[in-house]
């Protein structure tokens, strides 16, 4: 039983709760701020699976982190509720409509999806490669435990960037608000997936979905190691720039994770606010352990 409930978890998760915020905004024309209880519940759940079935039980325990990720999700989750307020505004400036609004709901939010996931996956890419993104970015590598709520965790103007990148040209395009409002929830259910704590083995489905089983690799301390599984959603972007990585046999813990050369990054959430426009300090970059050094990115 508890084999097929792992290896359900994450399609189920995310289905569920995408499907429902597309019923109810697209279908039932429900108002979108109804998503924020539900992405409450999404965290609850979350929570509830990753003691029930942990990859690793230390990841559940708090390292003093818990009201900064908080603090987080509250701000970025706000600021992203903001720009969905502006979604008018910005359609009335736009003098084309070239989004298929004829498509059916599902059909326009599974377009959003996949626009926006190669957006990200670009930012992201970026931002492992520019300086100076890569400092906004940094405050994100910081944690050292891998949980749900580690997706939320992002500078705000980090955050903005790969808006821009990922959201704004399907705005361009005339994506409805509707259509932005899921797609935002869409993303934010997709991030509880990616970094949780559940000991999700999904399977075939494992190797299209960025969820956790790859995506904890992207969180490896040592150095450019963890220059792999950029995308948000899905892999395909990675296959196509050469960054896929899996190593189904390691199994990473705390002493895997955060930034190696930077081990006293700052913990707080005022600190790691600053710490993009300060010189902090840095050492030698750990060496790689030798079961990942074997693997080959492919």
């Amino acid at each position: 039983m508890k084999h097929w409930m792992l290896r359900a978890y994450a399609p189920f998760f995310l289905i569920g709760f995408v499907g429902a915020a597309a019923w109810w905004v697209g279908h039932h024309h429900g108002n979108a701020l109804w998503l924020l209880p539900g992405l409450g519940l999404a965290v609850l759940l979350s929570f509830l699976a990753e003691r029930r079935w942990p990859y690793d039980p230390r990841f559940n325990q708090s390292h003093g982190d818990g009201g900064r990720d908080v603090l987080h999700a509250l701000v970025n989750e706000s600021l992203n509720l903001i720009s969905i307020g502006m979604v008018p505004l910005l359609a009335s400036w736009v003098p084309w409509q070239w989004w298929p609004t004829q498509w059916p709901f599902a059909a326009q939010l599974l377009l959003a999806i996949v626009g926006a996931d190669l957006g990200l996956t670009v930012a992201h890419y970026a931002s492992h490669r520019v300086a100076w993104l890569w400092r906004l970015h940094a405050v994100h590598h910081s944690v050292t435990r891998m949980y749900g709520f580690n997706g939320l965790m992002k500078h705000p103007l980090h955050q903005a960037i790969e808006a821009v990148f990922g959201v704004m040209p399907l705005l361009l395009l005339g994506m409805p608000g509707s259509v932005a409002a899921v797609l935002a929830f869409a993303i934010a259910i997709q991030l509880l997936l990616q970094h949780s704590n559940v000991d999700m083995r999904p399977g075939v489905l494992g190797r299209v979905m960025a969820w956790a089983p790859r995506h904890r690799f992207h969180h490896l301390r040592y150095g450019t190691a963890g220059d792999v599984n950029f995308g948000l959603f899905f892999t395909v972007w990675d296959h196509l720039l050469g960054t896929a990585f899996d190593a189904p046999g390691y199994r990473l813990t705390g002493r895997d994770l955060g930034i190696g050369s930077q081990p006293d990054y700052p913990r707080d959430y005022a600190g790691q606010l600053l710490a993009p426009f300060r010189d902090l300090p840095h050492r030698d970059v750990p060496a790689l352990p030798p079961e990942l050094a074997q693997v080959r990115v492919r």
